[in-house]
């Protein structure tokens, strides 16, 4: 059992702390991340689930599987220290490309560029500390692009605002210690609130043994944000970034070997590791002349990231490095003409990734998997996309939601060693080497995604919806560059996914209930073949029902449910 302690600072104003019970009457579920500003819930043609404040306190997590079981239809599998490997409305996928499924987002800004996700980044974000955690199962609205195929997750971070501090600590089992610390400020200039500048700062860290042999791992997470209201508008600038040492449990082997104590606290590779960090630094403009009806939302954000890990699940146990540094603009517009409510927008992105793989250890395998640098290259990755999505009301409860988007996406690729199947000194293998380097090129993608939607809401409490909806993703670059065998190129098409879906919610003072039924069908689905070639002409096809639910009494009794039932199937036969 973990014992822990807490230091408060009275007077602590927007900062979450341990709660003493949950509170007598749930609030109207307020969301932003599906339409990108605040928005009652039941206004909403689509699903959202909201893990918010009370709960996250509650749960204090130390590993994201165990917030993401909040969400139904959500299933993070635990991996060894702080891995993952993510499904929202999807099997558990696997691969290069698996992470380019779901759309992984910090105050609304994805936390790593297009074509270069990782399986595991969601140990980057600070969800520990967070206000709420936003879920948006199946593809998005045209709001967001490229990843939103099975599903969206938002980290929202603490607002500044308030002053005070609090200081929480604690221990466990396994030497596991972890301390958190959370600042607030109020700046000298607040708004029109009175209360909406200023700094707000968070640091966590942790340490947990392991209950392995060599399996422990040390991780430190962080946030800073300053807001300031000037005359001309407001500005809000932010920081996060982790640290993360964690030495790897491998797979422990034969049947039932976990049944057997003196087995499964083994560790088969006590040589593995993974080292990775992150930083990401964003600014937000809001003009005086905004209003309720009418604005503009002006954001820039750069990022970065790198990782080194020993893949000790490859014959051979080669080394891997792969880093990006990307930045980008969104413009947001959103205005009311008519009845409608109009939100428009302009995405820009420009990335920088590199990717190395060595193995130090002697040939292995058949194909063989030769010593040396396996891959080492470079891509640029260029990204423009416009959007716009409205919301028309067709009388007093009916409303209407429709958009569009299009997105262009082109990577230039820069192989730095020798191109084709050979060791790295150019000597062939005999049998061909397992791994194969294109030669330099460029690929680009260009996807069109509408979605349509419609709300009812047949009393004050109830609402009941139904959409449509396109979500896409372009390759990976992994998937692009990374060959293997005798594949020199990989003309890969862009995964799409179409999915129907309705759904109906209730919410009162002390109830809140939503249920959703949906079926998709992805094409283009990217995979590798009995070849070892990068292909994209699979086919799945994913039904299924959720059903999640909130429910508090006068004597601050508090229940959630989330529940899911799903079928996925391959709907190919190569």
């Amino acid at each position: 059992m973990r014992r822990a302690v807490l230091l408060l600072a009275p007077g602590l104003l927007g900062v979450p702390s341990v709660p003493e019970a949950a509170p007598r009457n749930l609030p109207d579920e307020i969301i932003v991340t599906a339409t990108r500003y605040p928005t009652p819930a039941l206004e909403f043609a689509g699903n959202t689930a909201r893990v918010d404040a009370d709960r996250i306190d509650l749960l204090n997590a130390t590993h994201i599987h165990e917030v993401g079981t909040q969400v139904p239809g959500v299933w993070l599998s635990r991996g060894t220290g702080q891995e993952h490997l993510t499904a929202i409305r999807s099997p558990v996928l696997t691969g290069p490309g698996s992470c380019g499924s779901f759309l992984i987002l910090e105050d609304g800004i994805p936390i790593r560029p297009t074509g270069f996700c990782n399986v595991n980044e969601l140990f980057e974000l600070p969800s520990e500390q967070a206000t709420a955690i936003e879920v948006i199962r199946g593809p998005g609205t045209a709001l967001y692009g490229s990843n939103a195929v099975h599903g969206t997750l938002n980290a929202l971070l603490p607002e500044p605002g308030g002053r005070g501090i609090a200081v929480s600590g604690e221990s466990g089992p396994n030497r596991f210690v972890r301390g958190k610390i959370l600042v607030s400020t109020p700046g000298g200039n607040a708004g029109p609130t009175g209360d909406d500048s200023g700094f707000i700062g968070g640091l966590l860290f942790d340490h947990d043994g392991g209950f392995r042999d060599e399996s422990d791992y040390r991780q430190a997470k962080g946030f800073l944000k300053y807001a300031t209201t000037l005359d001309t508008g407001r500005l809000e600038l932010g920081f996060s970034g982790n640290v993360l040492d964690q030495e790897t449990a491998g797979f422990i082997l034969g049947e039932d070997s976990y049944r057997d104590e003196a087995i499964r606290l083994t560790n088969p590779n006590p040589e593995s590791y993974r080292d990775a960090n992150a930083q990401r630094l964003s600014a937000r403009w809001q003009p005086a002349t905004n209003t309720t009806d009418s604005g503009w939302d002006v954001i820039g954000f750069l990022r970065r990231s790198d990782m080194d890990f020993l893949q000790h699940f490859l014959l051979g146990q080669p080394t891997e490095k792969n880093g990006q540094t990307s930045g980008g603009v969104t413009l947001l517009r959103y205005f009311a003409t008519g009845k409608a409510r109009v939100t428009a927008g302009f995405d820009v992105e420009i990335a920088s990734g590199y990717l190395e793989e060595f193995q130090s250890n002697p040939e292995v395998g058949n194909p063989p998997r030769p010593p040396g640098l396996h891959y080492d290259y470079d891509a640029w990755q260029w990204l423009a996309s416009p959007y716009a999505q409205a919301e028309y009301p067709l009388g007093e409860r009916l409303t209407l939601t429709g958009g569009l988007r299009l997105e262009w996406l082109r990577y230039d690729y820069d192989n730095n060693m020798l191109a084709g199947n050979t060791r790295d000194d150019g000597t062939p293998c005999t049998p061909d080497c397992l791994f194969n380097r294109p030669a330099d090129r460029s690929d680009s993608f260009t996807n069109v995604a509408p979605n349509i939607g419609i709300n009812y809401r047949p009393g004050e409490h109830t609402a009941v919806y139904a959409t449509l909806t396109r979500g896409f993703r372009a390759p990976q670059a992994a998937e692009l560059y990374r060959l293997q065998a005798g594949q020199d190129a990989a003309d890969l098409d862009a995964e799409s996914i179409d999915s129907l879906e309705v759904g109906w919610r209730w919410q009162s003072p002390h109830l809140q209930v939503e249920s959703a039924a949906f079926a998709m069908r992805k094409q283009d689905y990217v995979l590798q073949d009995s070849n070892r070639f990068n292909v994209s002409n699979g086919e799945s096809e994913h039904v299924g029902v959720d059903l999640g639910g909130r429910r508090s009494s006068k004597k601050k009794m508090y229940a959630s449910l989330a529940a899911t039932w799903a079928k996925q199937t391959y709907a190919f036969s190569q």
